[in-house]
């Protein structure tokens, strides 16, 4: 399957299998769980296949030597990889990267970028560039999310605004 980062399909680095010495994996769960400390002490990236229907708390103690997860989606009414994200990002703290694997519609797209998801398994490249049209869209959102982009209110407090009016800082945001 094509994988996509920044609208661009690009070429994996993760091998699926076997595990060799020195290159970047991606192992299913149950064999992450089975063997965790050794796999987390490799000298290559690490990432493993995480189903929707666990919870992601069982990957804590790893998760600052993961260097990617990758979330499934079943099929695509099947929106628990988004939960899964999310918690990743805001509950967890988790940084590396977020792939989207599975049956996803191009409808998806963007609320996979905004549910924190870094890269996409796609079923064909043509996908591609429906992705960077999809992120590309908009530039101002409402609502909060896992991406790190502020949401427009805030982008407008702490922005510059015209006719001479206060500026907001970030500790009038605390209050």
């Amino acid at each position: 399957m094509p994988l996509v980062k920044r609208g661009r399909v690009v070429e994996d680095p993760y091998l699926r299998v076997p595990i060799r010495d020195g290159a970047a994996v991606i192992v299913p769960a149950a064999r992450f769980l089975a063997d965790a400390t050794e796999l987390t002490q490799r000298g290559a990236p690490t990432g493993l296949i995480w189903p929707n229907d666990r919870k992601v708390a069982e990957l804590a103690p790893w998760l600052d030597r993961l260097a990617l997860i990758a979330l499934t989606f079943p099929n695509f009414r099947d929106g628990r990889a988004y939960t899964q994200a999310r918690q990743l990002r805001e509950r967890y703290g988790f940084r590396g990267e977020l792939r989207a694997t599975g049956e996803i519609l191009r409808d998806q797209f963007l609320f996979l970028t905004r549910a924190g998801f870094d890269s996409l398994e796609v079923k064909k490249a043509a996908d591609a560039a429906a992705y960077a049209e999809a992120v590309g869209r908009y530039s101002v959102f409402y609502q909060p999310s896992a991406n790190g982009f502020a949401p427009a209110q805030r982008r407008r407090l702490l922005g510059s605004t015209a006719g001479g009016e206060r500026t907001a800082t970030t500790a009038d945001l605390a209050s």
